[in-house]
């Protein structure tokens, strides 16, 4: 892909005042919603480069590649673009677990409504610990 076919794409997109677009990652197979974070210019081009997705770490200021430091990496399938234009969904490959938790998917506390609490759908697959030897925690 040309840097001015991307510069189209990037100006289709309806970055926030601060320069960000949040982005939903979707598991390939199965359709799961892994996560949820925030994309700048920078790493949606990245993303779109190299075909292994990059977001913006609000709490680092700084590009996050997914899996540099937990080794769970994330490879684009496809970029998808709302009909606002200000939200994106990455359908990716998913190798090992999306959540710093290490879990699958970062949404697996469920409403219980009828406690007024927040029920664990599922338990981590790996300790963080384990997850992130090398480095930060996402």
């Amino acid at each position: 892909m040309s840097a001015t076919e991307i510069a189209v794409l990037l100006d289709a997109i309806q970055f926030d005042a601060t320069g960000l677009v949040p982005v939903i990652a979707q598991a390939k197979d199965g359709g799961e919603v892994l996560m949820m974070a925030w994309m700048n210019r920078d790493a949606v081009t990245e993303t779109l480069t190299t075909g292994r997705v990059c977001y913006w770490s609000r709490s680092r200021q700084s590009l996050w590649r997914k899996g540099e430091t937990s080794g769970q990496v994330q490879r684009l399938i496809e970029l998808r673009l709302d009909c606002d234009g200000d939200c994106l969904l990455a359908v990716v490959e998913q190798e090992g677990v999306a959540c710093h938790t290490g879990r699958r998917s970062c949404f697996f506390n469920r409403a219980a409504t009828d406690k007024g609490t927040w029920d664990v759908t599922s338990e981590p697959l790996i300790s963080p610990q384990d997850l992130y030897k090398h480095g930060a925690s996402h």
